[in-house]
């Protein structure tokens, strides 16, 4: 009887520099939505890259039943991978610039309604994926989003418009790289802007290359994506909110279990839009049913 009773507890953990200071009053509103009755919450800041991480594995050691991440892409990633395995729920409460796995799983944006979600506690298990044995949970890529990831990551500013900005005046610099993929044994080569591997269908801010892609296929759809001449950029670009760039003859996907992506040097990728540096070959493997995540 008292293990029925017992209440859950959770880990609410604040990025506070993540997007561009949304949830300067969440442990106001933590505080004043969480239902106490069937649960104890603890609130902690992370203080840097990796802490994330660090709480998230503390807190599946000591038997805290779900982890919020409360930031961006980058955050529920840090916080999610150490999760993955383990019985710990990740909750999300979304305050990034991009928010993809957050507008994958149409959890709301606004805090009580967030918290809402979390209340009620609703579980699936999700995929996740590994570059390299890095963890991914919705987007990684190599190529141009990779190089963009980097500049935006040393940005002074955060948002929506400073990413744009550094779309905008970067593409017409950057030039297309040949790779070589072997996708679940299949050897192609291919000269891409960019290569991503999409668990969700969310690139971010509400933008898709392939809105076919799903979270709990036990596969990951590596999308290959030619340069879109400058002149042509404009008419393109609107297919992403719309969600119609799969149906361009400027995209390929490729449902995979596992795939090789080989370059001709090392450089940076990203794992759910932030900046990591890799080796010339990257190798991607999903992880099935991997993680148990909140949602509406």
């Amino acid at each position: 009887m008292e293990e029925q009773h017992r209440k859950r507890v959770i880990l609410f953990i604040i990025n506070p520099i993540s997007g561009i200071g949304k949830q300067k009053n969440i442990e106001e509103l933590i505080r004043d939505n969480t239902d106490t009755s069937s649960y104890d919450y603890q609130v902690k800041f992370t203080k840097g890259p990796g802490h994330g991480t660090e709480l998230a594995k503390e807190a599946v050691t000591s038997g805290v039943d779900v982890v919020v991440a409360i930031g961006g892409d980058g955050t529920v990633n840090e916080i999610g991978q150490a999760l993955v395995g383990s019985d710990t729920a990740l909750g999300i409460i979304p305050t990034g610039s991009g928010n993809g796995l957050a507008r994958h799983l149409k959890i709301p944006f606004r805090f009580d309604k967030a918290i809402g979600v979390i209340n009620r506690c609703k579980t699936r298990k999700i995929d996740t994926a590994t570059i390299n044995d890095q963890v991914f949970l919705s987007i990684a890529g190599v190529g141009y989003d990779a190089f963009v990831a980097k500049k935006f990551a040393d940005a002074p500013k955060r948002g929506f418009f400073t990413y744009f900005r550094i779309v905008s005046n970067e593409y017409s610099q950057y030039r297309p790289k040949k790779y070589i993929l072997e996708v679940d044994g299949k050897i192609i080569k291919r000269r891409a802007l960019t290569i991503t591997f999409a668990n969700s269908n969310q690139f971010g801010n509400n933008t898709s290359f392939d809105p076919d892609a799903k979270l709990d296929d036990g596969l990951i759809d590596v999308c290959v994506v030619r340069r879109i001449p400058l002149w042509l950029v404009p008419l393109y670009v609107p297919m992403l909110f719309f969600k119609t760039f799969h149906k361009t003859h400027y995209i390929e996907i490729i449902r995979a279990k596992q795939a090789v992506v080989t370059r001709k040097k090392g450089k940076t990728i990203h794992l759910d839009g932030d900046p990591s540096q890799t080796g010339k070959v990257l190798e991607m493997k999903v992880n099935p049913l991997s993680l148990n995540i909140i949602v509406p």
